[in-house]
Order: C-alpha cells, then structure tokens, then sequence
C-alpha cells in the first residue's frame, strides 16, 4: 500500500471557497493540497456563472443590434455565428484557468488533478488524472464538492442524451427548436438567449408559475419579458415521456389541465435543479453525516459531524451562489483564527440575468406574509424611473419592504442595472438604517439608482 503523504490541510474541490481558503491557508505556511477532478476553479468560471454570463452578453448584443432601428440607427439584418460566440467564451476561460494556474504557484498550495476518495479519517485517496495513485493523510480536510444538474427520472428523458447547461454553453450550432425542462434561473436565462440568437424556445414547468421561489408579480412580470420575445411558456405541465435524440429530433408528451399534448423539437435542455456531488467518495469512511437532500450535514460554523472536517458551498446546503461559497470561505478562514463568525442570518442577495436583470435582497412578499408580519410594502414601476426613458427600457419594477422599526426588511428588482441598484439597498440593510436615509438621499440623476427615492417615498408613516 502506497505509503501516505503528510499535508496541514487537503481540500477536495477547487470551487470558490475551498481554492480560496487553500491559497489563504498555503500562505500562512502550512502545507495545502487541492483535489479537483477536472474544472479548475471550479464550476463557476468553467461551466457555469461567468461563461454562461458571457453568452448570455452575446445574445444580448445580437438583440441590441435587432432593435437598432428602434433608436433611429440603421443596421443589416442580423445573424448570429455560434462558433465565434462560443470562442469568445472559450477564451475568458482559458484565460481565466490560467488566471487560477498562477495563483497556485504564487501561493505555493498544491493542485492535483485527479478523483479523491476517503478510505479513512483524515485519509483521501486519488487516481490520478494522468494515471497512478497518490494516498494524502491531513490534519484539516475541507469538502467543496459542488452539485451537478439533476436528470429527472423521466422516461425517455436520459436515453434523448439531453443538454444540460455545460452541453448548452458548448453549442457551436443553433438549435432549431430548443425544449427547456425547468422554469428556473438557469433554464429562463438560457431560454431568452437562445431566443435572442434566433431559436425557437419552450419553457415547460410543472409548477403553475415560474420562478416558485419568487412572489407572484415577480412571476408574472417575468413570464411577459420573455414571451414579448417570443418564448413560449407552459406551465403546469407534466412532462409523461420523451423520445427521440437530443441535436436531431426530440417529442415530449406533456399533461396539462387542458389534456395531453406533444412538443416536437430538435433540442432539449434539462434545467431542473442540482444534486450534491456527495455520493460515492468515502464520506462515511470519514465519519461525515448527509442530510436527507444528500448535502453535508453541518452546523452554522460549516463543521461536519467529523472532528476536523469542515464543508463549504453547494455540498454543505448553502445557497447556490459562488458569492456563498466565498463568504463561507471567510467564516471557515476566521473561525480558524479564533473567531465566531456563523452563517446564521446571512444576507443574501442574488441576480437572475434574464434581460432585464432580476435581483433580490432579503424577504420577499409572500415568506412576509407567511411568518405573519406586519411589514409595509412599497412598489415603483421602472418606467417611473426618468433613466429607463432615455434608454426605453421600461419593463419591470422595484418593490421593498420596510418593518415597524423603519429598516427595510426586502427588496426585489426587476430592471436594467438590477444587481446595481440592489447592492445599494443591500448596504443600507446591513447598516440598520431607516429607508428614509435612501428616500432622503441626494441621488444622481438621470440613474437607475435615484429611482429608490421615489420608491421610498412611497412608504406610508406610521
């Protein structure tokens, strides 16, 4: 048996918290190996947030430019070459590995490529990419497993070879007719750009809404975003069975209240949630407990029922955002330092990058309503705001919620520069401070921002 190599700490995945808290930790001057089966970085700058903003630029220049002669300029019609589009992503990519190449030399932590699995407490094992077995023993271990995007037991639907996000983002063809599974934020935001390059798009959720995780208006208003440019939305559908191959031809049999239908198409993009990478590694080898989900099992300082195993991100439950991975990161990083940081009442915020943006902040409406709260609500439409009529963007709105104590409790925007103008309220919420401080603000004009003094202004006084 390969005799095992001594390190201070070993991460196993090289997503957003745990590549951090590796070069934080190597640093210092312990001895830190990462484990990363392929995405260097992880997911985000490799298939996920940063590429899939990328493309999602590029099918909003493919709109600009279809609109131009909205605002009195003259351009050809317009097509769109997949290929150079995917090359544009490529290359933020490779310069972006490169980017994480570096940072690992410069801070002296370790990578190794290849799968890791827990054969004791405080041992990994890993085959090696590039063949031959390596056997780690540590004194910290870090999990920053990440989730993968869930295939619904469906029939059919595994054997079509479906596109999840990472096929999508690697198209270099335009789908004639794409079939989106899932009425969430990956499937919207890629359904609207593929519409924007010039597919036909079907958006097909069993729930009765979309975005079930937003209030009612957020829904709604969303739903006409996207079928003013011509996705077409079924809601309340069952998908029953698929058939065909996924880049040639694909039928879904989908049961609705109005009865069964088929939708025949030539792609079909599965964007129906995320399962844990948790399965299959080891981890009761090590003593580390699941939850029912199947994410890691921790408490609110990211420790695991494991002495000396922490987790971090998606795999631990955190929210699913690599802003949540980095600060869970910092809570890890000080409380190794003696301090007594938790996730316990974290805000945090979040952005749908659909055109216009979504972007929320703290409660929504209905959690309010649920938890019985007497919180005043305050809405703006966007087109109250003087800048979206000089840009004819005027789709969407703002809404807040502000307590009995005048702090505000929420804040939900659906508008150009929607992420902005969030992180502005986000500051004054993690100031305590009353929403008459942004309805007294001397904002400037003509921005997106000074629309939060006319929304504040709205709020009725005690």
């Amino acid at each position: 048996m390969t005799e095992a190599e001594r390190y201070d700490a070993v991460v196993i995945g090289s997503g957003e918290g745990g590549k951090y808290l590796a070069w934080d930790m190597a640093q210092a001057g312990q001895k830190v190996a990462v484990m990363e089966r392929r995405w260097i970085g992880g997911s985000c700058p490799n298939i996920n947030c940063l590429p899939s903003k990328n493309e999602i630029w590029s099918a909003g220049v493919a709109h600009t430019v279809a609109h131009a002669g909205e605002y009195g300029v003259v351009a050809g019609p317009v097509s769109v070459d997949m290929k150079t589009v995917v090359a544009r992503k490529r290359a933020m990519v490779e310069s972006l590995v490169a980017f994480h190449l570096e940072r690992y030399e410069a801070t002296g932590a370790e990578l190794v490529m290849g799968n890791a699995r827990l054969v004791a407490p405080g041992t990994i094992q890993v085959a090696l990419n590039d063949g031959g077995m390596r056997r780690l023993a540590t004194e910290k271990l870090f999990l920053n497993l990440g989730t993968h995007a869930t295939i619904p037991p469906v029939p059919g639907l595994a054997e079509t070879r479906p596109l999840t996000h990472i096929e999508a983002l690697e198209l270099d063809r335009l789908p004639a007719h794409l079939i989106v599974l899932g009425g969430g934020y990956v499937g919207l935001e890629l359904a609207q750009a593929y519409r924007r390059f010039g597919s036909r798009v079907t958006v097909v959720d069993r729930g009765p809404r979309l975005l079930k995780r937003e209030d009612e208006d957020v829904s709604d208003e969303v739903r006409l975003i996207l079928e003013a440019e011509g996705v077409e939305v079924l809601l309340s559908a069952e998908v029953a069975n698929v058939e065909g191959r996924s880049a040639g031809s694909v039928r879904v049999t989908v049961r609705t209240p109005d009865g069964s239908r088929m939708i025949e198409g030539t792609d079909i993009l599965v964007a129906a949630g995320r399962t844990p990478n948790t399965r299959g590694i080891g981890l009761e080898e090590a003593g580390v407990a699941l939850t029912d989900p199947g994410t890691i099992k921790v408490n609110d300082r990211l420790e695991t029922t494991a002495k000396d195993v922490w987790a971090i991100g998606e795999c631990a439950g955190s929210p699913q955002f690599t802003h949540a991975s980095l600060d869970d990161f910092r809570i890890i990083r000080d409380n190794l330092d003696g301090g007594d940081r938790t996730t316990t009442g974290r805000l945090m915020p979040y952005c749908m990058f659909i055109d216009p943006p979504l972007a929320r902040i703290g409660m929504s409406e209905a959690q309010a309503r649920a938890n019985g709260m007497d919180l005043r609500v305050v809405k703006l439409p966007m087109k109250a705001v003087l800048r979206t009529r000089t840009t004819s963007q005027t789709a969407g709105f703002m809404k807040a919620l502000v307590d009995p104590q005048d702090r505000i409790a929420g804040f939900t925007m659906i508008g150009s520069e929607a992420g902005e103008v969030m992180a502005v309220v986000q500051a004054a919420m993690l100031g305590g401070l009353s929403y008459s401080v942004l309805r007294d603000a001397v904002l400037a004009h003509p921005t997106m921002a000074e629309g939060l003094n006319a929304l504040f202004g709205n709020v009725a006084k005690r």
